[in-house]
């Protein structure tokens, strides 16, 4: 049996219909909102706690671990890696 492929891959159908942008942006976020959340339970840390240690609100830290909400700031993803003793790394690849 010959196989030909019929389709175009995955990325290619997500670009063609303008959703390749907005769904790289979506599961970057559930990534960072799960790696922020698994250390802050490694470190017993509280919601409550953390937004006092980075100096922001309860509201203002859900929305970071908030894994649909991928409007985000470079200054609040760097504090709350700062409070877990962690570094915060984005870098562009080709």
């Amino acid at each position: 049996m010959n196989k030909h492929n019929i389709g175009s891959s995955f990325d290619e159908f997500l670009v063609e219909e303008a959703l390749l942008d907005e769904t790289t942006a979506v599961a970057l976020k559930r990534v960072i909102a799960w790696q922020i959340a698994e250390e802050m339970k490694a470190q017993n840390l509280t919601k409550s706690s953390m937004a006092k240690k980075m100096h922001t609100s309860r509201a203002a830290l859900n929305r970071l671990l908030d894994t649909t909400d991928t409007s985000l700031t470079l200054t609040t993803l760097s504090r709350a890696a700062s409070v877990l003793g962690r570094k915060f790394r984005i870098e562009l690849t080709s």
